[in-house]
Parts: C-alpha cells; structure tokens; sequence
C-alpha cells in the first residue's frame, strides 16, 4: 500500500468516524456500518435529511474564522502580518489540501440517486449537495486555480487518486452546473432560523461566484480568460436579480440608522429580514463563540484595527466626500468621527460609545495600533472581554451583499444606471441614513489611494460601498484577488492624526483625556490616559514628533502577482507525480 492510499483510507475512516459520532441519537437505531449504508440507509427523506446534516457540521466555519479572514486585506492593522504577506512562504509552508468533504458531498449524490424517494425530494437533497460541492471547489479555485475536477466518491484504488489538475474553465463551468441545479431544485420555501441551505441561498451563493471568476477572468488576462468573463457576469447578475425579485428578503431598517446596522451582527437570533445564511450561536445551549474577546483583550487578540486610509472612504451623512473636506487627513479623531457616515460608529468605537455598564468606552490603545476600534460583530457586555461566550450569529449571507452583487456585475458589463443605483446602492445608503444621490464625478481620493485604473464614477462607488457594507464579513481578500489588487496589502497601516507628543487626547467627545503619545511613559501618569509609546522603529509619527501613528512600517509586506494563487504544497507535490506547481512557486 503506497503513502498516499494510506492517507486517503485515514481520511475516509476519519470523515465516517466523524458523521457517526455527530449525527445525532438516530445512529444509534442503525445497523452497523457496514450494513447500514447503502442496504439500509437513505430510505426515506428523514434519513436524507440526518446525512445531509453532515454538510452543515463540516463545511461551515466557524465564526471567528469568518470575522478574521479580513485579516488578509488591505485595511485591517494587527500585532503583524501574516507570514504570506510579510514573511518567507514556500510550497513547504503550504498545508495538504484536504478533499474528505468532496467524498462524503459525491457518495450522498450517489446514494441519493439510487434511493426510493420522490424525485422532487431526491432532487431537493441533490441540490443542496451540489451547492456544498460548488462552495467546495469556489474555496479551492481561489486558492490554487488549477484543480482535479472529481464528481463520483473514489475507492482508494481509483486511478483518479493521482489525476492531474484540471482547468479552471472546466472546474468554474462545473461549478456553474452545480449552482444552476442547485438553484432550480432545492426548495423556495424561506428559512426564518436563516441556517439552511435554500434555493434563495443558492442563488445568492452563485451570485458570489459567479461574481468573482466574472471580474477575476477580466482583471486577470495572465489566465488567458477574458473572453469567458461577461458570460460568469451576466450568471451572477442574473442570480442576484432572482433573489431580489423573490420578494423574500429586504433590507433590515426600524428607521434608526445609529442602530440598525449594528443590529444585524449583535443579533443572537439572525435577522431573518436580511439575513439569509448564518452560523447561529445560542446562549441556552451553551454554543459561543470568542469574538469579542478577541476584539477587546491585549493578551488574547491581536489588537485589530482598521486603517486610516480606509476610514478616509466613509461619506459625510449628507452624502459629500469626507476626503473633499479641507485639511481631512489632519484632523483630530473627535472631529473626524462627527456628521459621518452612520455605519463608521457601528463598526469601530466613536463618539459617545459606551458599554453595557454604562461606562465610556473610547477606543482602546491597549486593544488597537491604530486607534479605529473594531466594534462590529463585539458585544457590549465588558464581562466578554475576557471569556468566549459571545452568543450573537455570524453572518455568511446577506440580502446587502445580493443587491452589491447586483450592481457590480451590471456595471462591470456597461449596464449600470441611475435606475440601477436606485435599486441597490441608493437602498443600502438610505438605511443607513446616507443620502443616496448619485454621484456627479468620480472621486478622486478612490482612484488615487486604491483604483487609479477605474474612471467609472459609478464603479468606484459601488465597490467604496461593497467595502463599507461588508467590512469584517470575511470577503475583502477575495474581493482584491479578483480585482487584481493584492499590492494593497503593502499598503501602511496609518491610524489616527497626533498633532503633538505627551499630548493627552480625547477620544469620544466627553472632555476627559483618553490618550497620550510619549517617548516614555511618565512617573505620575493622568488617570485614564493610555501612554502609547512611540519607539520609532515599529510604532512611529509619520512627521517625527506629530502627525498620523503607524504601526509595523518596518514590515516587508511583499503581494508579487505570484501571490494571487498559492502554490500545491510539496507533500501533494510528492503524494501526486501528475500535479504540477503554480507559477513562481
């Protein structure tokens, strides 16, 4: 038995050990294993419902993992990079793809398919199968592009075990495939709990990928692609106008833009309004998540914060540019923060903000480089700051990302007008209290500090809005691959304006001092204040004894374009003669 049989009989028996012992009491009324599946499995859809739980137990992240995935990204400052950014990364480094839930997704399809039960419910189980396999290989292809296409469960003698890659085109066409089943024949029927996989959220998911190799093929023309790219924009177009002309799902708003927008992430049950896909935590069953703490702890997290550059792109409330303001990148952060753009003081610490004690609670240099705060997704209670029992659902989909979607495809395709905006954009600006008028020009700053190759006024707001909209849901990584812009992440990571040193500052508009920017904290310190020590090699002003704090501007953050795949890893290199590597790698 060769080395890599040996590992595929592992993974299966472990994916088997696995279902088993999560699939509930109802195993415990089954024959065993080897009599169970198929001679007495799969009978009924009661049964199909239990293995298809499977899906959702393994594939689904968790939620840390989804808020932090904007770790790699261009407006998120931390402790350090990571090693992929800023570090020597090699096909050594690359851990083994793993393909055990393409198995149990392809051995459910076969089995569904010789099962006894009603098409219409074989078909419904299919769909949601195929739609876990599109999301499968979606998260593959961006990874690595080229990858082994594999439709049928494999025995651990098959000779596909050492397929080489297939193309992207054929893969991406096969998900395509999946995605359209998936979406004419799981039911339409709308999931309040906002956990299940259901034909709107099949749509919404192919809106997403279809989105992606849509604007990946045509900003990438080194995969010699482009000329596919208008068909996977028309599909993801196409998809998100399906979801909207449902009727099912709306924009959440009580008309109170200072809260409703945090609503949606602080929410222990997900706001169906909106939500459509979600990992649901429950205080009563005991089911936390640590994001909180991960968000307030100097010791646990990585003191996150956003990026000035970033906060910079936040509209005024009356809808003007913030970066048209005279002297903007030199103001004070009490100052910066007012008559902003409502959703900026629900996704970091601003003015007035206090915790569940009452407490003031200005952002924290303990727990942030840059001053911006993250509170998105954080709960209020001060008591999660040092335990991981935070129970608010994280979303995965949302009708927000259907209608971006929408309007980015429509205008990647030269379709996008004032009726369009008034359909999606105009609908997301109004909830949270923007006005939503049009834009008259380009903005400049856009252009300047990330897009200089876009002149499409429209364009350039759709994608200010798609990174205001979504910041911190896990999608800004795959956003710059697409868009062909990793060399972002190079970018500094520049926080609030200090107009001098030992300067005790306020914060959060209360008139009492929060923080002072020293050489060296001093012996009789004010109460309150935090001393950020600025040591001119990893903390720094960008003018010497005033100006922006940076932080880890001695950081080599390198994004060649080798870097928009990762390479296969040398023990798949090994296990598989036929694969061959990523270029540059």
């Amino acid at each position: 038995m060769n080395k890599c049989t040996r590992l595929y009989k592992y993974s299966i028996a472990i994916g088997l050990l696995s279902l088993i012992l999560t699939g509930c009491d109802d195993f415990l009324d089954k024959d065993p294993i080897d009599k169970m599946i198929p001679t007495s499995f799969f009978r009924n859809e009661k049964e199909l419902d239990l293995y298809a739980n499977s899906f959702y137990q393994r594939m689904l992240p968790d939620g840390l993992s989804v808020v932090t995935r904007d770790g790699m990204g261009d407006y998120t400052s931390k402790n350090n990079s990571p090693t992929y950014i800023a570090g020597a990364y090699s096909a050594i480094n690359e851990g083994s793809w793993n393909w055990t839930n393409l198995r149990n997704i392809n051995f459910f399809i076969e089995k569904v398919k010789d099962s006894e039960v009603p098409t219409a419910v074989k078909n419904h189980y299919i769909g949601v199968a195929r739609a876990f396999r599109a999301q499968f290989y979606y998260d593959k292809v961006t990874r690595y592009g080229d990858v082994p296409w594999i439709s049928a469960p494999l025995s651990v003698d098959d000779e596909l075990l050492y397929a080489p890659r297939d193309s992207r085109e054929l893969v991406m066409d096969s998900v395509l495939m999946d995605l359209d089943f998936a979406a004419k024949h799981i039911r339409d029927t709308k999931d309040q709990t906002s956990s299940l996989m259901t034909r709107q959220v099949a749509l919404a998911l192919k809106s997403r990928i279809c989105l992606f190799e849509g604007t990946y093929r045509k900003y990438h023309p080194e995969i010699n692609l482009q000329a596919g790219a208008d068909k996977f924009l028309r599909e993801a177009a196409d998809a998100a106008k399906k979801v909207m002309e449902s009727k099912k799902y709306k924009l959440y708003s009580t008309g109170n833009p200072y809260k409703d927008y945090r609503t949606l992430f602080t929410s222990e049950a997900p706001v169906s309004d909106e939500v459509m896909f979600a990992i649901v935590y429950n205080k009563a069953f005991r089911r936390w998540h640590n994001i909180t703490w991960k968000f307030n702890s100097a010791t646990y997290g990585s003191r996150w914060g956003l990026n000035k550059q970033f906060i910079n792109t936040y509209l005024m409330r009356d809808g003007s540019r913030f970066t048209d303001r005279p002297n903007y990148d030199e103001m004070l952060f009490v100052d910066e923060m007012q008559n902003r753009d409502p959703r900026l003081g629900q996704t970091v610490r601003s003015l007035g903000y206090k915790r569940s004690d009452g407490k003031a609670a200005p952002p924290n240099f303990g727990y942030t480089f840059t001053g911006y705060h993250i509170l998105k997704f954080s709960l209020d209670d001060p008591r999660l700051d040092g335990v991981g029992e935070s129970a608010n659902s994280i979303t995965l989909i949302r009708y927000a990302e259907v209608l971006l979607n929408y309007a980015e495809a429509k205008a990647e395709l030269g379709e996008f007008d004032d009726k369009i905006w008034g359909e999606t954009i105009a609908l997301l600006r109004q909830r949270a209290g923007v006005d939503a008028a049009a834009p008259v020009s380009a903005d400049p700053y856009l252009t300047e500090t990330y897009f200089p190759e876009i002149t499409d006024k429209y364009l350039l707001e759709i994608r200010r809005e798609r990174g205001i909209e979504l910041c911190y849901e896990g999608m800004r990584y795959n956003d710059l691959l697409r868009w062909k812009k990793g060399h972002l992440m190079e970018m500094s990571w520049k926080g609030i304006y200090v107009p001098k040193m030992d300067f005790p500052m306020d914060l959060d508009g209360n008139g009492t001092p929060d923080v002072a920017f020293v050489n060296k904290a001093p012996k009789d310190k004010v109460p309150g204040v935090y001393y950020y020590i600025i040591d001119n090699k990893t903390s720094k002003l960008t003018q010497g004894d005033h100006g922006h704090v940076t932080w880890r501007d001695n950081e080599k953050r390198q994004f060649p374009d080798k870097k928009y795949l990762h390479p296969i890893s040398q023990k798949d290199l090994e296990l598989n003669s036929n694969l061959t590597q990523n270029p540059g790698w």
